[in-house]
């Protein structure tokens, strides 16, 4: 973290490398220093307590898919680690690089806010924890200052009576999100939440979506979802585009009928 925050000095941490690499090898991103940060043992733990699960940064997308972590999402994290890019980058990426990075078009920038996760980061001055949701600001810009990198995302448990649903359209599998949307309800936490991402900047969070879906929860709620609302929604955000517009309202709508079929 030394090293990171060095004056006059542009660090980047790196992990899996599968993001920052190619934008290395382009020249996008031209860092005067690379800090490899794969060996801190602190970064590849995981951590299983009473309420949450701390899942370190340097925990693999494979790590997820396999089973390899304690589930504290009711499959969802699993389901979103199988569909990231192909196998080989699964083997490499990591979850706290990825968040890191901010790619709007990333899963884990929307999946992770979808679940209420929150990032623990620290720098030499200590740890502060911040929502996953806070911790991007727009594409490829986060929260954190220059000397801080995220130790761990708290990810907190679902009950056993939770439901989910999470869509990804992309032109073939592999590529880069054209549209994400996610629907998550816990009665027992009384959490009902929807993600609406890869929009070109940070996603746009609802922790109360019940006004979206008619005031409740059940498995006709897709044929409910208020689409002017999800408009005004994406115009905050000046998605404009007809088209990403409608991409995003059949996103979440699909979202919401396998939420509601679980």
């Amino acid at each position: 973290m030394t090293l990171l925050g060095e004056e006059g000095v542009f660090a980047k941490p790196l992990a899996g490398s599968q993001s920052l690499g190619p934008m290395l090898n382009l020249r996008i991103a031209q860092p005067d220093r690379l800090v490899d940060i794969t060996s801190i043992s602190e970064l590849n733990s995981v951590s299983d307590n009473r309420d949450f699960v701390d899942i370190g940064a340097c925990v693999t997308h494979a790590d997820v898919e396999d089973g390899r972590i304690v589930d504290a999402s009711m499959g969802l994290l699993a389901f979103v680690a199988r569909k990231i890019a192909y196998r080989a980058v699964r083997n490499r990426g990591t979850i706290g690089g990825s968040l890191a990075h901010s790619d709007p078009a990333a899963d884990w920038v929307s999946a992770l806010p979808l679940l209420g996760a929150k990032a623990l980061v620290v720098s030499p001055k200590g740890e502060r924890v911040l929502p996953v949701k806070s911790l991007m600001v727009s594409s490829f810009v986060t929260a954190l200052e220059r000397d801080e990198i995220i130790r761990a995302v708290r990810v907190p448990k679902a009950s056993p009576s939770a439901r989910w649903g999470f869509t990804k359209f992309n032109r073939k599998a592999g590529e880069f999100a054209h549209a994400i949307a996610g629907v998550f309800h816990d009665p027992e936490t009384a959490d009902f939440r929807v993600v609406i991402g890869a929009i070109e900047t940070a996603p746009i969070v609802v922790e109360d979506a019940s006004f979206l879906f008619g005031g409740r929860f059940d498995s006709d709620m897709h044929e409910r979802l208020d689409d002017n609302a999800v408009l005004m929604l994406l115009k905050e955000k000046n998605v404009d585009d007809v088209y990403v517009q409608q991409l995003a309202i059949t996103a979440l709508r699909r979202a919401a009928k396998q939420a509601g079929m679980k």
